[in-house]
């Protein structure tokens, strides 16, 4: 197997660094009340905890309300295409297997557009963190609904309310045989941190469902309203490693909501360990990229 670190938690010398080594000077312009205010700040802190400087992180982002974070904190950072997070950060970190990459996509971007990505994402177990803003609706684009808003919510564009199935989306998720999958509250700050830091330092692909309040938008999974219903499996005693029990308590959202870690497998090897290609490399792809002369081959083309 390759001598490469899978994840970096940066230099000593950062830990020290408070938060603000990710301020930024643009103004966060959410709407007030926007659970990317929440998801933004524990991001930020969760990184600083782990003691990884701006310099040494990956920040990928879908198109939606969340993408407008992209020019809101430092590090490097790509804004991508709706739809197409996955595959950009699945591709950054196989290149750069040493830098931690974290990709944030809604759940219109992540279970309409990009379903297919996120699919192949589970199925590959790339070693990259997920995090999903959910909060039930095309937020950017006021107010559509999604493949996870509700039945029987009317939205701006089905004032009647959705004609198709909701997806169900964390039996979708189990079914794909996932190797880790946590759900937090955007009003959660303290625990939506320990759910990042776990994230980010998981072998493989770390699926993270945030729960996000949409004031303008949702006034069916309000602030106020998800509050009231989630509650900490930690504080239950819930075992990450029973794989039966967390399907179980993350499907069924009939009376309350779990949060947490609710399943975690760092047994199983990512997409990075199993290419035969890279068994014995001690360097990185993005360190093995040399000129080539195509002059010979394009000769053959024109």
């Amino acid at each position: 197997m390759n001598s490469i670190p899978l994840h970096s938690t940066g230099s000593s010398e950062f830990s020290g660094e408070a938060m603000k080594s990710y301020s930024c000077g643009n103004t966060c312009n959410w709407c007030d009340g926007c659970g990317d205010y929440g998801i933004w700040t524990a991001i930020k802190r969760a990184l600083v905890e782990l003691s990884i400087p701006p310099s040494g992180v990956l920040l990928c982002y879908d198109i939606g309300c969340h993408g407008n974070m992209s020019d809101k904190l430092m590090g490097y950072r790509f804004h991508g295409l709706h739809g197409r997070v996955l595959p950009l950060a699945a591709g950054a970190k196989l290149a750069n297997p040493v830098l931690p990459v974290i990709a944030h996509g809604g759940d219109g971007a992540s279970f309409s557009e990009g379903v297919n990505h996120l699919v192949h994402a589970f199925r590959s177990n790339y070693p990259i963190t997920f995090i999903l803003h959910n909060n039930a609706n095309y937020g950017l684009t006021t107010g559509q609904a999604s493949s996870l808003t509700w039945q029987g919510q009317p939205m701006n564009s089905s004032p009647n309310g959705i004609p198709e199935n909701t997806i169900r989306s964390m039996d979708f998720v189990f079914s794909l045989e996932p190797t880790f999958v946590a759900r937090g509250f955007s009003g959660n700050i303290p625990q939506m941190v320990q759910i990042f830091k776990t994230a980010i330092q998981h072998r493989g692909f770390a699926f993270v469902d945030i729960l996000q309040a949409c004031p303008t938008y949702n006034k069916f999974a309000t602030h106020e309203w998800l509050m009231r219903h989630v509650y900490d499996v930690a504080a239950e005693g819930h075992d990450p490693s029973d794989f039966a029990k967390a399907r179980q308590i993350a499907v069924d959202t009939s009376e309350r909501i779990s949060t947490g870690v609710l399943y975690q497998d760092a047994g199983i090897p990512n997409f990075y360990e199993r290419l035969a290609a890279r068994q014995g490399k001690t360097t990185a792809p993005v360190e093995e990229v040399e000129k080539i002369d195509v002059s010979g081959f394009m000769k053959e083309l024109v």
